[in-house]
Order: C-alpha cells, then sequence, then structure tokens
C-alpha cells in the first residue's frame, strides 16, 4: 500500500497538474469503487460542471475541495493509481473512474484489486463517512512538531516502536516501508518500548523521521517489484535505490555488513539490523 511519502507526491503533482480545472464529464465503471453512494449516477451528479480549487491530503486520503463546496475523496487502497493522460490515451485496464476537464486532458483511477475508492461528500460530513481522519495524529510533513513534543509523546507510551509508528492514531501515514526505515536510520530495534528511550535517542528517532520522509518525497516515494505504486504520469519512484533495510533480508547491511533479518511483529513483516539497532 502506498504510504505517505508516495501520496504526498501523487499530492503535489495533482496541485500542478489539475488545481483550477474544471470537469466536463465523469465516466463511473467500477460501482465497486464508488461503494458510498447509492449509485454510479449520484457520484456523476456532484462532479460533473464542478471545478477542483485545491488538494490536500489528510493521511493516505486525497482530497480534492470542489468550487461547489463538495470534497472528492480518494483513497489508493493497495493498487490504486491516479493517472494524468490524454483522452486519445489507450485505457488501462482496471480503470475505475475517469474525469474528463473542460480544458482538455483526462484524470484517471485505476484500481486492480478494487480495494480503494473514490467519493464525493461535504466538510461536515468527512469524519463520518471516514472516521479514522477524525482521529489522524501528527502529520510529520504537513505538520510536523518539535523533538520535546515528539519526546513527551513517547515516554507517555509503553507501546513498541514499530506499533507505534504505524499506528495512525499516533503520527499519520507510515507502514512497513518507512517504520523500519525510520528505526534503521536511528539505530532503534523495531521492539523497543517507546518509553525506554534516552533523550538522545528520542532526538535521534524524532531526526530519522524527518530526515526519512523528506528524503523519500525527494525522490518520489518507493516503486516496489509489483510496480504497485507510480506516479501521476506512470512513473516509478527512486527511494527503493536507497532502502537500508526494508526487503533486504540476507543481505549484508549497508553500514556494518551483518546481514539484515526477518522478523514477525505485531502481524507484520519488520527488516532490521541486529547489530546497528538496539
Amino acid at each position: 500500500m502506498p504510504e505517505l511519502p508516495e501520496v504526498e507526491t501523487i499530492r503535489r503533482e495533482l496541485d500542478r497538474e489539475v488545481v483550477g480545472k474544471r470537469i466536463k464529464s465523469v465516466e463511473a465503471i467500477g460501482e465497486r469503487s464508488l461503494r458510498r453512494h447509492r449509485s454510479p449516477k449520484e457520484f456523476i451528479a456532484k462532479l460533473e460542471g464542478a471545478k477542483i480549487s485545491g488538494v490536500e491530503r489528510r493521511g493516505l486520503y486525497l482530497v480534492f475541495k470542489l468550487d461547489t463546496g463538495d470534497l472528492l475523496v480518494c483513497h489508493l487502497g493497495m493498487s490504486g493509481q491516479l493517472r494524468r493522460t490524454q483522452a486519445k490515451d489507450p485505457r488501462a485496464d482496471h480503470t475505475q473512474v475517469v474525469l474528463t476537464f473542460t480544458q482538455a486532458g483526462q484524470l484517471r483511477f485505476i484500481d486492480p484489486r478494487a480495494f480503494g475508492e473514490m467519493f464525493v461528500t461535504t466538510p461536515e460530513e468527512l469524519t463520518e463517512e471516514v472516521p479514522e481522519l477524525g482521529e489522524l495524529g501528527f502529520d510529520p510533513v504537513e505538520t510536523p512538531i518539535s523533538w520535546t513534543v515528539f519526546g513527551e509523546m513517547l515516554v507517555k507510551r509503553s507501546t513498541k516502536l514499530k506499533a507505534l509508528l504505524v499506528d495512525q492514531r499516533f503520527m499519520a501515514g507510515l507502514g512497513n516501508i518507512y517504520s523500519d526505515e525510520i528505526l534503521f536510520a536511528a539505530g532503534l530495534r523495531y521492539d523497543r518500548p517507546a518509553n525506554s528511550l534516552s533523550t538522545q535517542e528520542i532526538r535521534r528517532l524524532y531526526r530519522s523521521v524527518v530526515e526519512t520522509l523528506h528524503d523519500a518525497v525527494k525522490y518520489r516515494g518507493s516503486t516496489l517489484a509489483d510496480q504497485g505504486y507510480v506516479d501521476l504520469f506512470g512513473k516509478a519512484g527512486d527511494y527503493q535505490e536507497h532502502h537500508k533495510v526494508y526487503a533486504r533480508d540476507g543481505l549484508a547491511c549497508r553500514r556494518c555488513r551483518t546481514p539484515i533479518q526477518k522478523a514477525r511483529f505485531a502481524n507484520r513483516t519488520t527488516f532490521y539490523c541486529p547489530q546497528c539497532q538496539v
């Protein structure tokens, strides 16, 4: 599933490519992707003629502001992609929704597994539709906090670090890839209790969160072997070339040459260096 850097990359591209565009017509092909609506016709009626005035990211959700006052919400799920195309471009298999703009060009939502979704709602009803958006923790890219506040949050919790980093109520947007990379950069094991960290370790972890995520956004996210994530133009990200531990089990640690290990923790696969992380 795309994580914060991938979704943020797409948000920034959408901000350049579709903000200010008016939706001329809508094709709603995959009803499963529109499951919050009574019918595709309802979804279409709320979008046709509307102008996109802004795009925000809330956790892993993309929220398009419309000049009608409504919001178009998109969650990519496990395999969803948004593509900026021309109308004449061949349509990919599993295209679920097509937005055609009056100024030419289209935005297509493609989702082979159909776990993602699109729906239209109002600002007032958004957290009723998606309750977890009302419970999101801080966003380390959009709403960064100081390392001292971060430390105060950590010392109150006995939760193991990996479980805490992927808890959307603590910090929004992280999953397996970036939690593992952050913990490696900080030199901390995945199963350390959060409240066991020294002041120096808290500062290292905070710096690792900020630097890892900003680097991942700079390199436009990670595209894994399944090619599930690509950007708005179908181009793969580059950050996978900079992974230190994720999916590198058995390979030598780039820092100490000890083989990277894989563990099962809290129903997640975790990659770490047994020498560098304590």
